[in-house]
């Protein structure tokens, strides 16, 4: 009891002795760091350049602001959700026994998660519809669009198409503003490009730059058709318009080439043109008709005379070609009048011209020039998926004795072992209910990008549909070349590309 009467007897003391101190502080100024003091201070008043020496850049950010100011209200953002069944473990109770609706007797998926992504897309018609990527809507149980005000409305899908990887979505709301296609086809390397979307969930960004190539001459890997730009294209940003200078649609951005999964400068966007004619086709006929001519095709190479043109590697039977009587070996150089340059061109010239309607193609046979007339139809429904795409190049195959069973060392697919995909692998790893490829079942090193569960639709633009045509088509690969890989990864599609070791 004594000690404890002393510490507080010292507690006081020492109290006492700090409140005289501060008493003295105050009453001699020795406090005054707490008061407040102001500081002289002088911001500066002029920029450090002369707005007339920069007129022009002042004009082009005036310009600049006006473009994007005219684009976004046009521009959405997409977001769509999908019930995915969960499977859990119940843990048994004895008094379920007892109850009319017993646990133990549920089906293990009657509950589901809901799995949410998001897009972009851009109204195309003054009726409310809306362009975007197939991958961005396909199989999802709801569609909903964010308009630039923040309204949120549901959308209708009117149709789709996952070979142009093209959707058409409707909402029925008065006094949208669409966009006006521009012509895909006068686009240069070079020009000053836009690109608005909703990459990562944030919505109307915006970014700028230019085409970097358009339609790579013989290109066969899968981006000869698209337009390439150098504007920052990220998640979310699917679907989503690349715009010129004018304000109009030049492309869908549809794909990026990455090893970090963002945008390293390299960004792909489906032309216009093949846009506007997908979207009308959907409109009109609920589907995308192709027309074909039916072929198999491979590249004029450097070093001959001629180097335009598409050189006829085979002729599908009871095909538009075959009835124009085109032979293997014939160089097509025009085609319904148009200077046919390369695959991609002739590609794009057959997919513009309208069904049952007659072309005249220039062709070179044997040294000489002549003309042939063929008349368009419509593409068989299996024509894709029953034969290699027929004005690609086919890579030859080795004779049956010579065929490996596994790809080379020293191919950049060495180390990946992949397995058919099954029906039920399609189901439990949510997959488009369509798609054909083979699935990375392990990779064994260095893959770039690839990721096991990723499935492999197209090595360098050759459809594999099976093991089998797998290793086929990687056994013949140029070891030290580049492989450019059409991926599925769940449900977005890409392209991995795979250097030499």
């Amino acid at each position: 009891m004594k000690n404890l009467i002393k510490f507080l007897f010292f507690v006081l003391l020492v109290s006492a002795g700090i409140s005289a101190l501060y008493d003295y502080r105050l009453k001699t100024g020795g406090l005054n760091f707490l008061a407040v003091t102001s500081e002289k201070y002088s911001l500066a008043t002029n920029p450090t350049v002369d707005p007339k020496d920069v007129a022009g850049l002042e004009s082009l950010n005036r310009e600049r602001r006006a473009l994007v100011s005219s684009v976004i209200p046009s521009v959405v953002s997409i977001k769509t959700s999908k019930k995915v069944p969960v499977r859990r473990q119940y843990q048994l109770d004895p008094s379920d026994f007892f109850n009319r609706n017993p646990r133990q007797f549920r089906n293990p998926n009657e509950e589901a998660m809901v799995q949410n992504s998001l897009g972009s897309g851009v109204v195309v018609t003054s009726e409310g519809h809306i362009i975007t990527n197939n991958h961005v809507v396909d199989q999802v149980d709801e569609i909903e669009v964010q308009l630039s005000d923040g309204r949120t409305k549901k959308a209708r899908l009117v149709g789709a198409d996952a070979v142009v990887d093209l959707a058409v979505l409707k909402v029925d709301e008065a006094g949208l503003k669409p966009l006006k296609f521009g012509d895909s086809d006068a686009v240069q390397a070079g020009d000053f490009v836009v690109a608005i979307g909703n990459p990562f969930g944030f919505e109307e960004t915006v970014t700028d730059g230019i085409i970097s190539s358009k339609g790579r001459p013989n290109r066969v890997d899968g981006f000869g058709d698209y337009l390439q730009t150098n504007a920052a294209i990220n998640p979310g940003n699917s679907g989503g318009p690349l715009v010129n200078l004018r304000g109009e649609i030049i492309g869908i951005n549809t794909a990026i080439i990455s090893r970090s999964g963002g945008s390293q400068g390299i960004g792909f966007a489906i032309p216009s043109n093949s846009v506007k004619t997908a979207l009308e086709s959907l409109l009109k006929n609920g589907r995308i008709i192709r027309g074909y001519l039916g072929i198999q095709a491979r590249p004029t190479t450097q070093g001959v005379a001629e180097t335009d043109g598409v050189i006829v590697d085979d002729v599908i039977p009871n095909s538009p070609a075959s009835d124009a009587k085109l032979k293997r070996d014939d160089v097509i150089k025009k085609f319904n009048g148009h200077t046919v340059r390369n695959i991609a061109e002739l590609r794009s010239l057959v997919s513009q011209v309208e069904l049952n309607k007659k072309v005249d193609l220039e062709v070179i046979r044997s040294g000489n020039t002549l003309n042939v007339t063929a008349e368009i139809k419509e593409q068989p429904a299996d024509y894709l998926t029953s034969r290699s795409n027929p004005l690609e190049p086919q890579t030859p195959q080795q004779p049956d004795d010579q065929q490996q069973d596994e790809p080379d060392e020293a191919n950049a697919l060495a180390s990946v072992q992949v397995a058919e995909l099954t029906p039920d692998v399609v189901k439990r790893l949510d997959l488009p209910t369509r798609i054909r490829g083979v699935l990375v079942a392990k990779i064994d090193g260095e893959a770039g990008e690839l990721r096991a569960g990723d499935v492999i639709e197209e090595v360098n633009q050759q459809p594999v549909n099976s093991v089998s045509d797998y290793k086929k088509v990687v056994s013949s690969l140029d070891p030290n070349g580049t492989q450019v890989l059409s991926v599925c990864r769940h449900r977005t599609r890409s392209f991995v590309v795979l250097r030499p070791r």
